[in-house]
């Protein structure tokens, strides 16, 4: 007996060293492997499914009158992989993640499943390694290898990584930037990722993303935890470079730190690289403090000259349209930034004053006084709007169906969540900053669109299928996860604020509406590129010179020029004349989709890899297309002085025009006779809307409305344990593209 108790004790002994051997081995990535660039499976499409895209769009533009059309590309310029933190914690099994998702899966979706013309590799700089930077060019190189004649190629790769910059405060936020490189060789690509300082780094550099019991909780999938592990330890482990050498001076084992955008610019330029330099997901409010606008990034140090391109839609949504109502008002004092909570206006209500609505209710459930109640809902709205991004914590025990549709733009087209205005396209083209009036800054972006991605594959928005791969839907698997990892209150019947130290100390998923934001996640938009040829040389020029256009997914074709004079301005350019401008623009509708694949997919991926990474539909044009049912035109006179009120300066529609009933296309002439009387510098773009289709989340919140119009109910589209992950959400929307704006400027005598 005395024997059986001592080797019961040693048992438990060696049970009990097992487990802290397991979990220290666990929290230090003892057990987890490295994810490479992955193998590249599909070969180069068959030359003569390139040269019927492009004869197809050629006869396509002769036959709308462009005399002599080039050709038009399609492209994705923002893709991650699982060497971002976000896309490794999604593809997590406890998030109903389905594992890695390499380089190698992002060539291959773009060249069979989405069948697009070029992409870019844009993972998180914050996330990179030395070791991952060098995987991502060995798996571009690899992609590029297998593309044919470099002159005529099937698929052009290009890299490039994300600058994800994420401050607290409007002061703060300058938000995210993919920086795109036209080469592959080493000496024409920066030599590492550069990471934004700020809380997109710290969260990564201190202490466990993830708990490690985790691993113990969900052990037949154990070994996804242990290789996330490592991952994070590997990034701890790479220590960051000083911040007083120049970059060109730096050791390539090493995280480089930017802190503002101008920062960023000095850097890339002190290795003397070309770059692309695109923002991105600019007004999406998951992490946009409220009240945050584009103004401090006009100042000739932010180098907003060296923004050439915006992503103005993505699968985060729309960040294109300007609406004169905010989430919050700011009140700068000597000591502080004050944020108050305006009350509603017609088509939005703030959250911060629904914050108080749920409160007063609560209240009054309980019995207290009128007067109480509504002195809480005072207080809450107040609470929240100092909150910021977490205002929705000051309501303990909330649910995402009680904030209904407040903080959403009810009127935009495919809104990104929580959309900021302050930081839209339109408010970015009509702002200027004067601080040399001789030489005013202002933004002349090109358009596009991308997907953001986060499952390497690019070019999502070719087919409204597979939400769960195509979108960044997410969450947990069941009812115990989604407990374990954001705990739920209950409900109280007063404001609870977070003190700013302890909201300093608290960082990631735990301050964002996870479950609300599922609603708002779309497939994703393309780049267009109108360029003299495939290689990818011209297509860089193309895009440098801003001769782009973004669509909502679909492969609309559009043209915009100025064609009055004798030299016609394309999409992109400026022009200086005192005259009155002639512009012509013209359309064509995508192509409906045939489903499954073409005949020549399995041949080149086989079938066994269409079936997994494609899901068995690839892009598969018919021969038939959807109409083009209007035109709209965008007016906007940026800031003539300082202090130009914003609101009456964007045009939006300025113009439309209808169009018939035809395939062929719709074409559109249009003056402006007001532009000589104004004298002033005066902005133009187009957008083509196509005929009605579905898509998903088409109606992000899908609300209930009473009698009056308000929205007294929301249907979210889940991607947790309460969603049928099956369910695509399908809403009827009107898809589009927008052209680069025009820029003419009124002379100066």
């Amino acid at each position: 007996m005395k024997w059986a108790i001592k080797l019961g004790g040693c048992a438990i002994v060696l049970l009990l060293a097992l487990g802290l051997y397991t979990l220290m081995g666990i929290r230090h990535g003892w057990f987890g492997k490295l994810e490479s660039a992955g193998n590249i499976s599909g070969t180069a499409l068959p030359s003569e499914v390139v040269s019927v895209r492009a004869e197809t769009q050629r006869l396509s533009g002769k036959a709308l009158g462009v005399s002599n059309p080039k050709q038009i590309v399609f492209g994705d310029l923002h893709v991650h992989t699982t060497h971002s933190t976000d896309a490794f914690i999604w593809s997590l099994p406890l998030l109903g993640g389905v594992g890695a998702h390499p380089v190698s899966d992002a060539c291959d979706y773009a060249r069979y499943c989405s069948a697009i013309d070029f992409w870019a590799i844009t993972d998180h700089a914050e996330a990179s390694t030395p070791r991952k930077w060098a995987e991502a060019k060995a798996g571009i190189r690899q992609c590029n290898a297998v593309s044919g004649d470099l002159n005529n190629p099937d698929l052009v790769s290009y890299l490039g990584f994300e600058w994800t910059q994420v401050g607290r405060t409007p002061q703060e936020h300058y938000g995210h930037k993919n920086v795109i490189f036209e080469g592959e060789d080493d000496d024409v690509v920066s030599s590492r990722a550069i990471a934004a300082g700020g809380v997109s780094l710290d969260t990564l550099r201190q202490g466990d993303v993830l708990p490690p019991t985790v691993a113990l909780a969900d052990w037949r999938n154990r070994q996804r935890y242990y290789d996330f592990q490592l991952f994070i330890k590997e990034i701890q482990a790479t220590p960051l470079c000083d911040p007083e050498l120049p970059s060109n001076e730096l050791p390539t084992n090493c995280i480089e730190v930017a802190f503002t955008p101008g920062d960023l610019v000095e850097r890339l330029e002190e290795q003397g690289l070309d770059y692309l330099l695109i923002p991105h997901g600019t007004s999406w409010g998951y992490y946009t403090p409220p009240g945050t606008t584009f103004d401090k990034q006009l100042l000739e140090e932010m180098r907003p000259d060296a923004q050439e391109l915006m992503e103005i839609y993505s699968g985060h949504g729309n960040s294109e349209e300007y609406r004169p109502w905010r989430a919050v008002n700011l009140i700068e004092t000597e000591d502080a930034l004050i944020a108050t909570c305006p009350e509603p206006s017609e088509g939005y209500t703030p959250p911060c004053w629904l914050a108080g609505e749920i409160i007063e209710s609560r209240c009054l459930a309980t019995c207290e006084s009128a007067g109480e109640c509504a002195d809480r809902a005072a207080q809450t709205r107040n609470d929240a709007a100092m909150m910021g991004v977490p205002y929705h914590l000051t309501v303990k025990g909330e649910n995402s169906e009680d904030w209904l549709d407040s903080g959403q733009c009810t009127d935009c087209f495919m809104p990104t969540f929580h959309h900021r205005p302050g930081t839209s396209a339109q408010y970015g083209l009509a702002i200027t900053n004067f601080e040399d009036p001789e030489n005013p800054n202002r933004f002349y972006w090109g358009f596009i669109a991308s997907s953001d991605n986060h499952r390497a594959r690019p070019g999502t928005g070719y087919k409204e299928i597979d939400r769960k791969l195509t979108t960044e839907m997410g969450g947990a698997i069941s009812k115990k996860w989604a407990e374990r990892l954001q705990p739920k209150e209950e409900p109280a019947p007063y404001s609870t604020p977070i003190p700013r130290e302890k909201l300093l100390e608290m960082s990631g998923f735990g301050l964002t509406e996870v479950e609300r934001q599922a609603s708002f996640w779309l497939t994703g938009g393309l780049a267009a590129v109108h360029t003299e040829g495939r290689s990818r040389s011209q297509i860089w020029d193309a895009m440098k010179r801003k001769e782009t256009y973004a669509t909502s997914g679909p492969r609309i074709l559009l043209w915009f020029d100025k064609t009055d004079g004798i030299t016609s301005v394309p999409m992109g350019g400026r022009s200086e004349t005192g005259e009155a401008p002639v512009f012509t623009a013209r359309a064509v509708g995508s192509f409906k989709q045939l489903p499954g694949c073409p005949d020549f997919t399995a041949n080149g991926l086989g079938a066994e890899r269409v079936a997994s990474l494609c899901q068995g539909e690839c892009y598969n044009p018919s021969n038939e297309r959807y109409l083009i049912t209007r035109m709209e035109v965008v007016r906007i006179q940026p800031q003539s002085y300082e202090g130009e009120p914003v609101d009456d300066l964007i045009e939006d529609p300025w113009r439309v025009f209808d169009c018939p009933e035809d395939e062929t296309g719709c074409s559109i002439e249009f003056t402006d006779p007001d532009y000589v009387g104004g004298a002033r510098d005066t902005t133009y773009y187009v957008r083509a809307i196509q005929e009605e289709t579905k898509a998903i989340n088409g109606d992000a919140l899908d609300c209930e409305f009473d009698e009056n119009g308000k929205c007294v109910k929301v249907n979210l589209c889940r991607g947790d344990y309460r969603a049928n992950w099956e369910e695509e959400c399908l809403d009827v929307v009107e898809e589009r593209a927008w052209s680069s704006p025009i820029y003419l400027t009124w002379p100066t005598e």
